[in-house]
């Protein structure tokens, strides 16, 4: 892997301005340029054309998507990104459709992905804390790991054919933030990563 995307999903929130995602996207450029990296950025908060943007993910070997947890998902304008974008890559670029074809019916479903090879990983900020996951006695997620809640993420990126590196998390950044402590395990995951 030499080409890395970094996607910063974060919106504009009433709680947040977003200052903890982009400095984390500050961090991965750093790290990644130190490395030898070449990278492409592009932010919610950017004009971007959809060709521009899938062009992005052509030549990325991985994408790194930063986005805060609202709603247990990705803000409403990555939603719109996705809407945009991944449904314009739909005739070749990410994907040939679904995978399915009427001649050969045994091609399953997701299956039509043409970014085989290429790696994506989910670094997500949560107001929620590390103990609200993974355990069955919790109210909310009754025992749900991150990758659980966000199985929908990892299936639009699976639809690609791309395939999951080792998600990260900041917990509890609102109301018990470790910042310094987030960061320093953001430059390890990275490390160990890439």
């Amino acid at each position: 892997m030499k080409n890395i995307f970094l996607i910063n999903a974060h919106q504009a929130y009433p709680l947040s301005e977003g200052k903890l995602n982009q400095s984390l996207i500050q961090k991965a450029q750093d790290i990644l340029e130190n490395k030898g990296y070449s990278l492409r950025k592009t932010a919610m908060t950017d004009s971007y054309t959809v060709e521009e943007e899938l062009e992005k993910h052509q030549w990325a070997d991985a994408i790194i998507l930063q986005s805060p947890v609202n709603w247990m998902g990705v803000s409403w304008s990555f939603k719109k990104y996705m809407d945009q974008v991944y449904t314009a890559g739909m005739t070749g670029e990410l994907c040939n459709g679904d995978g399915r074809s009427r001649k050969d019916t045994s091609k399953q479903y997701g299956s039509g992905g043409t970014m085989k090879g290429k790696k994506y990983m989910f670094s997500l900020t949560f107001n929620a804390p590390k103990e609200a996951f993974d355990d069955h006695h919790q109210f909310l997620f009754v025992g749900k790991s991150v990758d659980d809640l966000f199985f929908p993420m990892h299936m639009n990126f699976r639809f690609f054919g791309m395939e999951a590196l080792d998600t990260f998390a900041c917990f509890d950044v609102l109301k018990n933030p470790k910042i310094e402590n987030d960061f320093e395990r953001f430059a390890a995951h990275l490390d160990r990563l890439f």
